[in-house]
């Protein structure tokens, strides 16, 4: 590896890659000059704003690269691959030490990651992984197991139907189209309640992990739906959107129709805490402590593991209230 490392990261998803400004061999080109001084420049890729969730991941890594003495050039995606990629390319023309990004989708990657490579600069996933086969285009991905996500949610309602026959209608809102934690948490959950043939997922359809779209869509489930038992929602702001819905179509959200959310952010564990949504599973955005240790590592040379895994937990509402007064986001 080069004595000059360049980072950038990329909406929750850390790529660690050596890359170099248009592809010039001299030491310049390759990393260090888009700082100053001996600090470790980052540059960091977001997939966008689109929830509370990746808001409070934005504060954390901003916090942390400031607490770590780590210079941060920070871009939002805005949820398109096409800016995403375009900052990764503007990350090593300006020969970044480190990159990293959490990727909008799993797929598509491979191109721009190669030319971090190239450039020599090493690249780190954040929140979400990429579907790449060459598994030396990115030094680390760091975050959450979203398909043990989606397992922990199908568990806890198979428990809660455990013993009783009836059927049991599920409508599942997903995440954004194609990404890890959509994916991987509709896979979760299915293998999970196939356990009880009774639970079945009639309608599903993507709410984009955003607030608004989780009310639109449920609008759609609940005037095509009769009779819905359960809500799974791939994140708690589209739960929170869906919520709205369930009261305007005069049902009691937790009650009529029990609610699963992924991410425990603070709305969520609230309404959590108030009965409207009936369990969460906790998916951490707090990555920005682990995302700077790994980049100063890489800056190093050191070796780092490729697959580091965040710990989380689940919460039910009493849980949630306990939980509350400390909560950090």
């Amino acid at each position: 590896m080069r004595k000059t490392l360049s980072v950038a990261v990329f909406g929750g998803l850390l790529a660690v890659s050596a890359l170099a400004g248009c592809g010039s061999s001299d030491d310049s080109a390759k990393g260090g000059d888009g700082g100053s001084g001996d600090k470790i420049v980052l540059g960091f890729s977001q997939v966008g704003a689109e929830s509370g969730w990746r808001t409070a991941n934005t504060e954390s890594i901003k916090a942390s690269a400031d607490a770590a003495g780590i210079t941060l050039k920070f871009a939002n995606a805005n949820g398109k691959q096409e800016q995403q990629i375009a900052d990764i390319r503007s990350f090593i023309t300006q020969g970044v030490d480190v990159i990293a990004f959490s990727p909008v989708v799993t797929s598509g990657w491979d191109a721009v990651l190669k030319e971090a490579k190239d450039a020599d600069i090493p690249v780190v996933l954040t929140d979400r992984a990429v579907d790449s086969q060459d598994t030396s285009l990115y030094k680390s991905f760091i975050g959450s197991d979203f398909k043990l996500e989606g397992k922990k949610a199908g568990e806890w309602l198979l428990k809660q139907y455990e013993g009783k026959n009836e059927p049991v209608n599920i409508v599942e809102l997903q995440g954004t189209t194609g990404s890890a934690p959509a994916l991987d948490r509709q896979s979760g959950f299915q293998e999970a309640i196939k356990a009880n043939p009774n639970l079945k997922i009639v309608k599903s359809q993507t709410g984009d992990f955003k607030r608004a779209d989780g009310k639109t869509v449920m609008e759609a489930f609940l005037q095509s739906e009769k009779d819905i038992d359960v809500l799974y929602a791939h994140n708690d702001d589209m739960g929170l959107g869906a919520i709205e819905a369930i009261k305007a179509a005069g049902k009691k959200p937790g009650t009529d129709i029990k609610i699963i959310t992924v991410d425990a952010v603070k709305d969520g564990m609230t309404a959590l805490a108030a009965g409207e949504i009936n369990f969460i599973v906790e998916c951490s955005p707090l990555l920005g402590d682990q995302l700077m240790q790994t980049v100063k590592k890489v800056k190093a040379g050191e070796s780092v593991e490729q697959r580091i895994v965040t710990e989380e937990t689940t919460f039910t509402q009493e849980q949630a209230k306990e939980a509350l007064p400390t909560r950090k986001y």
